[in-house]
């Protein structure tokens, strides 16, 4: 960050994955002024209290309960509120109540000036996304959604564990919604620098049937959490602060996140998860992959499947 910059960033929803998101900044020393905002003002208020009362023990930090006005100095905007994903429900029936909530979220914060980087968890997603990039009339870069970072987390933890290697050292992606329809790319998929596909051929580590068990424990992943549970909130959180740490330090960090498409993959106008290069200034490219015709095609079907709820809601 630079010096002497106040690094200002505002969360609309402290429910779940928002009160844990901020405590991961705190947590981790990110930004110098954390906002809380959400329409349970009194929720918001005892959520800053409790978060000042952990700055003694971490890097200094400014927190409070604000409002919309709060948004125009700053740098980026999270939000995480919406309705929740209900037992038995997909990402994708949520679309409809969600995007209603966010017209008026959107609204009011570009109302207020603001000029800095929309980061968005709430899901579904790619679709909110979409219509936070619309709502906002905002450069599509400067539009971010959480897109399949959890799920590509999801995907390096239990790979580390079956070839039993750091899941930092573990490189490997899921595309597409995140949800239902999403899909890993195993073509472009290694351990350290060493393709999983030599693996398989001299026979080490899990088999092609184990890879594709481990692909639906990824998947699914969300509905086992929230049978037991009620809602996924700590890796959404920690992720969330992972593409926060790469927009406020100008990493250029390859993530997985849902980003405007225009023509790579063979895709248009659509907010998708891919990898892409995120930095200060937002999304500075895609990672065009070359996938094969099977990836290809189940990316194209992710797509066409996120469109018609598009066109339903929009």
């Amino acid at each position: 960050m630079e010096s002497g910059k106040v690094t200002r960033i505002v969360v609309i929803g402290t429910g779940f994955v928002g009160s844990s998101y901020a405590y991961a900044l705190v947590n981790q020393g990110l930004g110098n002024e954390l906002i809380l905002v959400d329409i349970n003002q009194k929720k918001a208020e005892g959520d800053a209290m409790d978060l000042n009362h952990a700055v003694p023990f971490g890097a200094p930090m400014r927190i409070w309960a604000g409002d919309y006005a709060d948004c125009k100095d700053a740098d980026l905007v999270v939000i995480t509120a919406g309705a929740n994903q209900r037992p038995g429900e997909t990402r994708l029936d949520l679309a409809g109540r969600n995007a209603q909530i966010f017209r008026s979220i959107v609204d009011q914060v570009m109302e207020s000036g603001f000029n800095g980087l929309f980061l968005v968890a709430t899901n579904p997603v790619d679709v909110l996304s979409y219509a936070t990039w619309k709502f906002s009339g905002l450069p599509a870069r400067r539009v971010i959604g959480s897109g399949t970072i959890l799920d590509t987390a999801r995907l390096r933890h239990l790979l580390s564990g079956a070839y039993r290697v750091n899941p930092q050292n573990v490189h490997a992606y899921i595309i597409g919604e995140h949800g239902d329809t999403e899909l890993p790319v195993w073509s472009h998929a290694s351990i350290g620098v060493r393709p999983i596909s030599e693996y398989l051929k001299q026979g080490i580590g899990p088999s092609r049937e184990e890879l594709d068990q481990i692909f639906v424990k990824v998947r699914d992943a969300a509905y086992h959490i929230i049978e037991r549970k009620g809602a996924t909130y700590y890796a959404i959180a920690m992720g969330l602060a992972r593409l926060t740490r790469a927009i406020l330090n100008d990493e250029n960090s390859v993530l997985t996140v849902s980003t405007l498409l225009s023509g790579e993959y063979g895709l248009e106008d659509i907010y998708i998860g891919v990898p892409a290069v995120v930095n200060r200034s937002g999304v500075r490219e895609v990672v065009d992959l070359n996938l094969t015709e099977e990836e290809r095609k189940k990316l194209h079907h992710s797509a066409e499947v996120l469109t018609r709820v598009l066109k339903n809601i929009l």
